[in-house]
């Protein structure tokens, strides 16, 4: 992949250069050339591999209560607190999104045409693979254009994006009107079919009694000219399986509170679909023992080419960096302390025995706000007096620290909210420039956790806590397990859990706090809030912090107002870009914008 991305590269470089040369050289190729040279063709769909819309860092976390930023000038922050406009609207995806969509469909209005091999039944195998790439990564791609832009009209009526299947041209009708939110979901339904239809499940090498029959058929008996086309060496494409998860993502899409009623996607079809990633790692038996942490140094760095570790449906391309530590690392450990964790999010987290804190039989101590408490809040937050960096140094936050990185000590470095973000971030980099120490990195495009909390919150929707509709496993079990990983309730048999297990609207609060905690910046949250159509006050919610104060030896915490939300009544569905409605008279925008 990665040589086909530079010869994507290289052709746009050389076409660039032709005034250059006297007399000028002629390279604008068309894209008919692309049939005799296989590499050219798939030069074309890289693109829609280097327009893919994950992000390493946790940019829309800083616009809901889980974070904040102490960059003023964070596009994120200026949204979150009122100038989300449809001008000025740094959640789009409507031009990256169509721009890969535009080179999928050139290429699969030509993919037939292209000699993948000379070997009739070789050919078809490279053909199927390909294209199969193709309609998955369409599907992808308008997935997170129905998250940024789907909405509710004026009229009542809930608008998808305009369904574009054939490569435009400067002779196509480019004012279009939006299609429907439910036509948008059964074109990438349909993409998804098709592309599971001719993708393997995962690319392994193979033997010869493992080729599939539909290629056996056609005269092909020897796993290497399988291997060719789909074996190891393709690992970090696009596959079966990350096609099969992101149909669940978009199930659960559709069947959520803010889409359900412009949709016939149910409940049942999107714990379905996410049960049918989960079977094949054995269900809640299957949950990653270190899911919860994917991104340390023992899950990352002894990873062979292309393989993934146990959590990981799917993820980018290991490279050496410390460009998070840079950003997010306190400032006495030469970082930026960019994203500040809230008091939100800190009270979100349950006590060890696994009890709300907000429930007597937690015996949470607010003069001993961190003792035990959910192990995650240590895996995923620097606290007043806990350790960061390379050189293990104690972090304190409180306004009693007598460095930078106390509370609001330094405008634009410092915490804000009397935390420091530690999730995603390796403790062994070190962004000081005298030594620059890089390690390996990757980003979580798709997780299992994720489909397992997808499942669990369908689940209980369709059939209670506890029913399984089907499946082998219920809510209950899935979200048992979770827990049992994150080591909270192992004392007491989880006895909260064992509380709620009747009731469905408990058993929700659960799920949702146990997908925000588990999720928390890996920039799902504020599409979250907005899919649970949550009340606008809780949309709202001012973020909050911890100030600490040291008075005779002794610590005194005080919450804090940090920064208030400017959300309107309008603002659970993003709006068409501006100049795009300015442009074409048949696109409607989302009511409110």
């Amino acid at each position: 992949m990665k040589n086909i991305i530079k010869f994507a590269v290289l052709i746009f470089l050389f076409t660039s250069c032709d005034d250059l040369f006297e007399p000028a050289l002629e390279n604008n190729r068309e894209l008919d050339a692309m049939y005799g040279e296989p590499s050219y063709a798939q030069g074309v769909l890289a693109n829609a591999y280097i327009l893919l819309p994950y992000s390493s860092t946790p940019n829309s976390d800083l616009a809901t209560d889980d974070a904040v930023t102490n960059d003023i000038a964070n596009n994120y922050l200026r949204m979150a607190t009122g100038s989300w406009s449809a001008e000025n609207d740094p959640t789009s995806q409507w031009q990256g999104r169509r721009n890969a969509i535009q080179y999928i469909n050139l290429f699969l209005q030509n993919a037939d045409s292209v000699v993948w091999s000379n070997d009739k039944a070789i050919r078809a195998i490279y053909n199927d693979r390909i294209k199969g790439e193709a309609y998955g990564l369409r599907a992808l791609h308008m997935y997170y254009l129905l998250m940024a832009h789907a909405g509710w009209t004026n009229g009542g009526e809930l608008l998808g994006v305009p369904i574009i299947t054939d490569p435009e041209t400067k002779d196509s009708d480019f004012n279009l009107p939006r299609n429907t939110f439910q036509q948008c979901v059964d074109q990438i339904l349909a993409d998804a079919e098709k592309a599971i239809e001719l993708l393997p499940l995962d690319y392994n090498d193979v033997s010869d009694s493992e080729i599939p029959a539909k290629y056996v058929a056609m005269g092909v008996t020897q796993a290497s000219n399988y291997n060719r086309a789909n074996g190891k060496h393709i690992r970090g494409r696009i596959s079966g399986r990350i096609v099969e998860a992101v149909r669940a993502q978009v199930a659960l899409l559709a069947a959520s509170p803010s889409y359900s009623s412009g949709s016939t996607v149910s409940w049942e079809d999107a714990a379905n679909h996410a049960a049918s990633v989960l079977d094949r790692i054995g269900g809640p038996a299957g949950l990653a023992g270190k899911g919860g942490v994917w991104y340390v140094k023992s899950e990352v760095d002894n990873l062979e080419s292309g393989t993934t570790p146990a959590e990981i449906i799917w993820r980018s391309d290991i490279g050496q960096s410390n460009s998070l530590e840079g950003d997010n690392f306190p400032p006495e450990q030469d970082g930026k302390g960019r994203v500040n964790p809230t008091q939100n999010l800190v009270d979100a987290f349950p006590a060890l025995n696994g009890y709300p804190i907000t429930d007597p039989a937690s015996n949470y101590d607010p003069a001993n706000p961190y003792e035990n408490r959910d192990p995650r809040l240590a895996n995923y937050i620097v606290v007043n007096g806990s350790k960061q960096g390379p050189n293990s140094a104690v972090v304190i936050t409180g306004a009693y620290g007598n460095n930078k990185d106390a509370i609001n000590r330094e405008s634009g470095r410092s915490t804000r909210t009397g935390y420091y973000l530690r999730k995603l971030l390796r403790s062994d980099c070190n962004p000081n420039s005298q030594y620059n120490t890089q390690q390996k990195h990757y980003t979580a495009r798709i997780r299992y956790t994720e489909i397992f909390l997808a499942y669990a919150e369908a689940a209980n929707e369709a059939w209670g806590p506890t029913g399984t509709g089907g499946n082998s496993y219920s809510a209950y079990d899935v979200i048992k397990a979770i827990r049992q990983r994150a080591g909270i309730g192992i004392s007491n048999n989880d006895a909260y859990l064992e509380s709620v297990k009747g009731d469905t609207e408990k058993m929700r609060e659960l799920i949702r706090n146990e997908r925000r905690l588990e999720l928390c910046f890996e920039n799902k949250r504020f599409w979250d809030l907005r899919r649970w159509d949550v009340n606008l006050t809780t949309l709202n919610e001012t973020a909050a912090g911890m100030k600490i104060e040291s008075s005779g030896g002794n610590l005194i915490y005080n919450r804090i107002d940090v920064e208030s939300r400017n959300y309107k009544d309008y603002m659970y569905h993003g709006p068409i870009p501006y100049n795009e409605i300015q442009k074409w008279s048949n696109l409607e925008q989302n009511a409110g914008w």
